[in-house]
């Protein structure tokens, strides 16, 4: 899973169902820190990438974010390593609908969803928030119904057995077990 540092980052591809053409389809990182993280998946997927730059008024307060990258007529994906309140991805989500995406949708591993988190999702402009259970996820799923979940256990699991057998964990970068 994605554990939060560039040192230890990697990608994996999961099945999804494709309801939009790629072509019209753009990665997002709500913020620089993510920017590695989006683009390996848009390259991966041979999309288009947008970022969005945060200035702030001091810690943990944003003043402004401002967007680079174009996302007008397009399904935009923000993806992020973890959710805890979701101001900052649902302020996102806002300013990606306000530029034009046609569809926003967030896509995060871990969903800590803390404090008012539910409800801001429900308010938001984002169609459905992706999570992983790396958390337990059930009374979200119940109380927020934007909210679906990957199961990872299989690739935890494999990654459990291939490095028990000393075998490759970095193939799984490239496909998915079952």
């Amino acid at each position: 899973m994605d554990l939060h540092a560039s040192q230890i980052q990697g990608f994996f591809d999961v099945p999804v169902d494709n309801n939009f053409d790629l072509s019209n389809l753009v990665i997002v990182s709500p913020d620089a820190g993510g920017a590695k993280r989006a683009t390996s998946i848009a390259d991966r997927l041979g999309v288009d990438f947008a970022l969005f730059h945060k200035e702030r008024k001091k810690a943990n307060e944003v003043s402004r974010m401002v967007l680079v990258g174009r996302v007008e007529d397009k399904v935009a994906i923000l993806v992020d390593d973890m959710a805890d309140t979701c101001g900052t991805l649902c302020l996102a989500a806002q300013q990606l609908s306000e530029a034009g995406a046609t569809r926003v949708f967030g896509l995060v591993t871990h969903g800590i969803l803390s404090g008012n988190a539910l409800q801001t999702i429900e308010e938001s402009t984002l169609e459905k928030l992706v999570v992983t259970n790396t958390l337990p996820q059930s009374e979200n799923v119940k109380r927020c119904k934007k909210i679906e979940v990957i199961d990872i256990g299989n690739v935890l699991a494999e990654v459990i057995r291939r490095s028990h057998y000393g075998e490759s964990v970095s193939k799984l970068f490239n496909e998915v077990p079952y």
